[in-house]
């Protein structure tokens, strides 16, 4: 089966792209095609109604740019809007959500840590998924002003590393040996974080397996592009450089209002 169109990946902003990056590595024929809705950024201090409304946004642009498979890279719109887009429109969506599940079954202290947004530890689909693991602690921490750091371009700021350091010394103080990354931002920060945690602390992140389901799907329902390597395409809501920078000034990042 042979499908040429566009895979769609879309995030509140650039923290997406360490989604998008996986599934490139691992699709590189693919042609990809990443909205970053900086200027809406942080969803996780919205309310599910205006992260549903944001994120139907997204996907109305995405089909319009004929996309066969969308890929919600965003935590916080996985778990408050997934629901409402699978029942709204006729196309498949992968998401992402905390990966709980290989933390939990790994933990020897039965005591894991998780760093997400607000709006990803509210929700519905986070709760349920914790709750199955009734034997392990879970320590949450919101994640306040990290994501609009990354998009403002401090990633490596004192004031990035303070915050950093006061969310994950009580992890560290309460025996956790995985810290599950709860947003799609937050892969950005792992040269930081490993320099907080003790070395026998594992980073969990979703990247990977966000990617191998998107294969999975494209094989099983959509189809693979038979077309040599493609040059991706990104847009963005506000100012282009971050996410230029982000991506190494390596592709055109296009401005566009939406």
């Amino acid at each position: 089966m042979t499908n040429n169109n566009p895979i769609g990946v879309f995030d509140s902003g650039i923290g997406g792209t360490s989604i998008w990056s996986a599934i490139h590595d691992l699709l590189p024929n693919e042609k990809t095609i990443y909205l970053a809705d900086s200027k809406n950024a942080p969803y996780g201090q919205r309310s599910k109604e205006e992260i549903v409304d944001l994120s139907k946004k997204n996907v109305d642009l995405l089909l319009e740019m004929n996309c066969k498979l969308i890929v919600v890279a965003c935590n916080t719109a996985t778990t408050n809007a997934i629901r409402e887009l699978r029942a709204t429109y006729n196309i498949p969506f992968i998401g992402i959500e905390p990966a709980i599940k290989p933390a939990a079954n790994n933990s020897k202290t039965q005591v894991i840590g998780i760093l997400a947004t607000k709006g990803t530890l509210n929700s519905e689909l986070f709760n349920k998924t914790a709750e199955m693991f009734q034997h392990t602690t879970i320590i949450e921490q919101v994640g306040y002003g990290l994501v609009q750091l990354i998009e403002d371009g401090n990633l490596n700021s004192p004031e990035m590393t303070q915050l950093l350091d006061s969310y994950l010394q009580p992890m560290i103080d309460a025996n956790i040996d995985y810290l599950v990354l709860g947003c799609s931002h937050y892969p950005y920060l792992i040269p930081q974080i490993k320099k907080i945690l003790p070395e026998h602390i594992q980073i969990i992140d979703s990247g990977e397996a966000v990617a191998r389901q998107t294969q999975n799907v494209l094989r099983e329902k959509v189809g693979f592009s038979d077309t040599e390597k493609v040059e991706p395409e990104f847009y963005i809501n506000s100012d282009p450089a971050v996410l230029k920078s982000i991506l190494n000034d390596k592709y055109n990042v296009i401005k566009k209002d939406f």
